[in-house]
């Protein structure tokens, strides 16, 4: 049994990165040095490629190209981490930025 790759689906294309996305900089800092917003955009190119290779691995393991499953259920397992992470950064984040909105107001 043959399954076609995803790519052959027509009008299947990749997922861009995060930073080719955003169309101005608002990660610049005064001082010169890294941001929030850009330690943010790295941390969510790094869960997409963790994702990916996730993504491949189990595609491999269920063709049967692959018969590591213990590294297809670690990266994915690992992909599964960094999103429960990102997510708490985020919700901690907006947390924070009501709280400071709620002290001006």
């Amino acid at each position: 049994m043959s399954i076609p790759s995803i790519s052959s689906i027509v009008g299947a294309t990749a997922t861009p990165s995060v930073a080719s996305v955003a169309s101005t900089n608002p990660t610049a800092s005064v001082d010169g040095g890294s941001s929030f917003g850009s330690a943010m955009i790295n941390a969510l190119n790094s869960v997409q490629s963790t994702q990916a290779t996730a993504d491949q691995l189990n595609i491999a393991a269920v063709t049967g190209t692959s018969t590591d499953i213990a590294s297809a259920t670690i990266a994915s397992t690992r992909a599964q981490v960094e999103v429960q992470l990102v997510s708490a950064v985020r919700n901690q984040s907006v947390d924070a930025f009501n709280s400071i909105m709620n002290m001006s107001a």
